[in-house]
């Protein structure tokens, strides 16, 4: 994050103000990275006053702040995370739920800090902002289409690794919580593909920014809201749950995928990988095996199976040209396509895994790499229902994937090599994620683990 400057009255004595709040709430929400590890300090990027603190009414205020904490990887530097706060003398019972704390000294002394997402006149100010584009202070306000006015606020509760508004169910506005420097690539591949006439994903209408040039980093992206949509995780669950088959949404889901892939090799560059490159990506997923294993023990027993499946990556069926490469999803799954009451699929929240540094998340890949990710989601599905139904699965998994091959004209089974080692690389991220957030969810990656293994 580039450092700004302050717009509001006594920045210097701000953040030390509010420390004592932020050290106890931030921990406590879904979106913090740093879990497990003590906070030990802030420091402020930028402080704006997106309506000012004066009188007894509720005022905005909008802080970039890179939080402390200590940390053994390669980190560059501290996370930094965008919050939104708003401030009253009292808070009404109605926002109780969203109460941070009271300031007991600086320049907001005596004075109540709740989470400002939660108060509809505040979260309406965001929406105003977007409808006139301009600049206040170190923020920076877009858009490419007319927004109306008067659009009711709700705050979508579930858990996830952002925030979202939505407003009268026209739009919703995702607003980023972990900053880095450069383009979202939840605005970015939107854009790409609207550009290149893609129509499985919801084109942004408005968005926010800070800095400048390429470290410029997105902080939120405004798009149409799909009214009366769901999401292919709760469809999933549903056929299941009713005993019904799956593979005819599978089979529209491949076709979906491949049209966004095809948009994306239009739209942005790609390339290849060979030599060096494909070493490189086997050791990146070796290496991450490792780490896994060291804070999962459940996996030590599969690690020497697993490292032979990610070296046959590398092996006699890499292609003369070497795999190809473009940028992809990054994180896609049942839980980030959406299904309209006539069947349309689309493909949404493209910013990528978000434990990965900014750089990893726009890393080209090849396209094998979000079909194992949708592969790993019908595999989830299915063990959801008891008894567990494999022949389900795999029967979503082969309808997905003729889709996907119909679309494109290329069939991802095709690499097998490849699909595998990605495949299992997904299944070692969500051991590690499960462990740490889901314990009782293990059994459900340690499976595949033990499948992709060898040792089944």
């Amino acid at each position: 994050m580039p450092e700004t400057a302050s717009t509001t009255r006594a920045p210097a004595a701000l953040l030390p103000s509010l420390a004592p709040l932020l050290r106890e709430w931030l921990p406590r929400q879904r979106w913090f990275a740093g879990k497990g590890r003590p906070v030990t300090g802030f420091s402020l990027v930028s402080a704006t006053e997106l309506l000012p603190l004066d009188g007894t009414g509720p005022g905005l205020l909008h802080l970039l702040v890179r939080v402390e904490q200590p940390d053994h990887t390669a980190r560059p530097a501290p996370d930094c995370y965008q919050l939104l706060l708003g401030v009253r003398t009292a808070v009404p019972p109605r926002l109780g739920p969203a109460m941070i704390g009271r300031v007991r000294q600086g320049p907001l002394a005596g004075r109540a800090v709740y989470e400002g997402l939660c108060d509809p006149r505040l979260a309406d100010l965001l929406l105003e902002r977007l409808r006139t584009p301009g600049s206040l202070g170190p923020l920076r306000f877009e858009g490419t289409a007319d927004l109306p006015a008067a659009l009711a606020p709700r705050l979508l509760d579930r858990e996830q690794s952002n925030s979202s508004l939505v407003y009268g169910d026209a739009y919703i506005l995702k607003i980023f919580r972990r900053i880095g420097p450069g383009a979202n690539p939840d605005l970015e591949l939107p854009l790409a593909l609207t550009g290149a006439g893609c129509r499985r994903v919801p084109a942004p209408v408005a968005w926010f920014e800070t800095g400048e040039g390429p470290q410029a980093s997105t902080l939120g992206v405004l798009q149409p809201y799909l009214r009366g949509s769901r999401d292919g995780w709760r469809l999933a669950l549903e056929a299941l749950a009713a005993g019904r088959e799956f593979t005819a949404e599978a089979h529209a889901l491949g076709r979906a995928t491949a049209e966004v892939h095809t948009a994306l090799a239009a739209a942005l560059p790609t390339r290849s990988l060979r030599g060096a490159g494909t070493s490189e990506l086997v050791a990146a997923m070796v290496e991450r095996l490792e780490t896994a294993a060291q804070a999962v023990p459940a996996l030590v027993p599969y690690v020497p199976g697993l490292r032979k499946v990610f070296e046959a990556a590398a092996g006699p069926d890499v292609p003369a040209g070497g795999w190809r490469a473009q940028r992809v999803h990054g994180d896609l799954h049942l839980g980030q396509t959406l299904c309209t009451a006539d069947g349309a699929w689309s493909v949404i929240d493209f910013e990528g895994e978000p434990a990965q540094p900014l750089a990893e998340r726009c890393r080209p890949h090849p396209p094998v790499r979000d079909v194992a990710g949708m592969l790993r989601s019908f595999d989830y599905a299915a063990r959801t229902h008891q008894p567990w139904n494999a022949a389900w699965a795999a029967r979503c998994r082969d309808a997905y994937c003729a889709g996907y091959a119909e679309a494109s004209g290329t069939d991802p089974r095709s690499e097998p090599a490849l699909l595998r080692a990605y495949e299992t690389d997904k299944a070692v991220y969500e051991v590690v994620y499960e462990a740490r957030h889901r314990p009782d969810w293990l059994p459900v990656p340690m499976a595949a683990i033990q499948r992709l293994s060898g040792r089944s």
